[in-house]
């Protein structure tokens, strides 16, 4: 049965990820993600990637663009759907500036599916939503 511990470790990946692309570290971030991952972000005008290449390429792209970035992870919601899957949402706040000289700012909500694997929770899907209006013009990733 899924525990405090289990919950903790979800968020602990939301973090994760968070701090991978703040750091400009791909890899980082990459692992907060299982193997097959889906991470969609049609819904603030980026692109929809699958599988962890995809993903790594997506966030190596964000990483060479970007000079400067944050990402706020709040509000987490996680249900247990059984011992080793679980979905869940959480707001981010992201905020930077491109190489470029761009700024970008995005509030939004993700939507998420987890599962348990033998390294422990990681995001098996997220679904990215604006919670209000993107600024997302000169995002060349």
């Amino acid at each position: 049965m899924p525990n405090a511990d289990d919950r903790a470790e979800i968020v602990q990946a939301t973090y994760l990820y968070a701090r991978g692309l703040d750091r400009f570290d791909p890899k980082e971030a990459l692992s907060a993600y299982t193997d097959d991952a889906v991470w969609d972000a049609t819904g603030v005008g980026l692109e929809r990637y699958e599988g962890r290449d995809e993903v790594l390429a997506f966030f190596e792209r964000d990483a060479g663009s970007m000079s400067e970035q944050f990402h706020v992870m709040t509000n987490h919601v996680v249900e247990f759907d059984d011992d080793d899957h679980a979905h869940g949402t959480n707001y981010v706040l992201a905020e930077g500036r491109t190489t470029g000289g761009a700024s970008i700012r995005a509030a939004a909500l993700n939507v998420d599916t987890y599962r348990r694997t033998a390294e422990g929770w990681k995001i098996a899907s997220r679904v990215i939503s604006p919670l209000t209006a993107p600024q997302m013009e000169g995002f060349e990733a």
